[in-house]
């Protein structure tokens, strides 16, 4: 071992030590170390420092070993039959819709599990089928990804108002009043939707999960996008009852991709129709009487009814496994050490100075662990306050064997808020678009205000990881940004 290799381990051990002494709680969740060494050895074996859990789980060896070995012993077929590999592939279909349900504490009388490509195809689902109408509305935060701000586009072509809530800096938390304002318009009887993340992908700000009942109370479907907030919290959904939650099971734990769901009220799917059908929707449809009362098709009752051709079907014992190692853990664990990791995070980041007494960080969203998760936006500035391209920052983390995320994280509200995007700015941009080229959108928009950084820890996260990251970080102190990228945003 050499003299530095020693220093540096001395110097991490004694910032551990300190670390506890702050969090001591921390030491709870030991069992996350275990399985850091056991099943996700791969990541000290390429000493590989992974932070984008918000991106993307990881899969631990013994989800993989479980679903490989199933899949070995058994013969399984497509489960739209009677034969018996479809028989035996339904059977481990419907016990993993009904494992789902079990997990997150959904009453089977009251909820049912639609199974999708992802989060944005359960978003899609809800979209295409909402029976958005003239009087009815769309309402949203400004802090919601995409693929849920994509829905305005059906509310709009249907004739239905889109109202968005703005954010309070610094925190970018909701504005409340705002919002509850905005509630009251609701015309009972109409369709009225309304949805917002349960935490932020970009900000990790957690917002109330009492706006469900108290927007039901006045006559709103909720959608509560839970995608960011699922993989280290505990959404209980036999004490909140939203109507509608989107959800990535990769998001959770990283095996296997390709598969979400729709947590779906049965009260509430009831409303929704669909604006076609397809293979596996349908119990029967006629070519002859396509034109007959009814449109010559019988959908199928239920969940089926919204599951487009066939489900992927060898993948779904694989979201039991998961769902079940999840809880082997215990989500008070995971959550716990996303808590500790993050707050550490945080206090370090922003008790970094350049020799100026600039901060080297710029945080975009609470500066805390209450009411947020483990998700950080934040950008690199050099002494005099110009923000370091975040695109040759992550270029860097890459070189450093370090995963992180550059960009606007499908989430544009809470860019444009954070960076102080001008609405006439943006206006602009959008009134000749069939003739602008996405290059010429970045010119317009990212020569002044760009992207941001985002780290998120995660159940396989440990100290090592954060305090590697922090010390990446450092090397930032005191260093300047090119003079061109000055004269640019200065």
């Amino acid at each position: 071992m050499t003299y530095a290799h020693s220093a540096s381990s001395t110097a991490m051990e004694m910032a551990l030590a300190a670390f506890r002494r702050t969090f001591p709680t921390f030491d709870t969740t030991q069992i996350l170390d275990t399985l850091r060494a056991r099943e996700y050895a791969r990541l000290d074996t390429q000493q590989h420092v992974y932070l984008d859990y918000t991106g993307g789980g990881l899969y631990a060896e013994c989800q993989v070993q479980e679903h490989l070995q199933m899949l070995r012993s058994h013969v399984f077929g497509n489960p739209h039959s009677t034969n018996p590999a479809s028989q035996a592939m339904t059977t481990l279909v419907e016990r993993a819709r009904r494992f789902v349900l079990t997990y997150f504490h959904a009453s089977p009388d009251e909820y049912t599990v639609i199974f999708t490509p992802n989060a944005s195809g359960a978003l899609k689902l809800v979209a295409e089928s909402y029976p958005f109408a003239p009087g009815g509305q769309y309402l949203l935060t400004f802090d919601n990804h995409n693929s849920v701000n994509g829905i305005r586009e059906f509310a709009r072509t249907k004739g239905a108002s889109v109202t968005y809530i703005p954010l309070d800096l610094p925190d970018l938390r909701v504005n409340e009043a705002h919002l509850y304002r905005s509630l009251a318009t609701a015309r009972p009887g109409w369709p009225n939707l309304f949805a917002y993340p349960a935490q932020s992908n970009v900000t990790g700000v957690q917002h109330p999960l009492d706006w469900i009942p108290r927007a039901q109370e006045q006559g709103w479907d909720v959608l509560v996008d839970c995608a960011a907030f699922v993989p280290s919290n505990r959404l209980d959904l036999s004490v909140w009852h939203p109507d509608f939650v989107p959800l990535s099971f990769y998001k959770m734990f990283g095996y296997p991709t390709g598969v979400g769901c729709l947590l779906a009220r049965k009260s509430a799917l009831a409303r929704l129709r669909r604006p076609w059908f397809a293979g596996g929707t349908i119990t029967l449809s006629s070519v002859l009487a396509a034109d007959a009362p009814g449109q010559g098709f019988y959908l199928t009752p239920g969940e089926e009814g919204f599951e487009d051709g066939t489900v992927n079907y060898l993948m779904l014992p694989a979201v039991e496994i998961g769902l079940r190692y999840l809880e082997a853990i215990g989500m008070e664990s995971i959550h716990e050490r996303v808590r500790c990791l993050s707050g550490w995070l945080l206090e370090q980041l922003t008790g970094l100075r350049h020799s100026n007494g600039q901060p080297v960080v710029r945080i975009y969203g609470p500066l805390t662990t209450e009411r947020r998760g483990g998700t950080i936006a934040f950008n690199f500035c050099d002494p005099s306050g110009v923000v370091l391209d975040c695109y040759t920052v992550q270029e860097e983390a890459n070189r450093c064997g370090i995963s992180l995320r550059s960009g606007c994280f499908c989430n544009p509200g809470v860019r444009e808020i954070a960076l102080g995007l001008g609405r006439e700015d943006l206006t602009s941009a959008f009134r000749q678009k069939e003739h602008m080229t996405y290059e010429h959108f970045l010119h317009l928009i990212e020569n002044r205000k760009q992207g941001a950084l985002r780290v998120s820890v995660g159940l396989a996260t440990n100290f090592s990881d954060v305090y590697r990251f922090l010390q990446f970080a450092q090397t930032f102190i005191d260093r300047s940004a090119p003079l061109s990228s000055a004269k640019q945003r200065g």
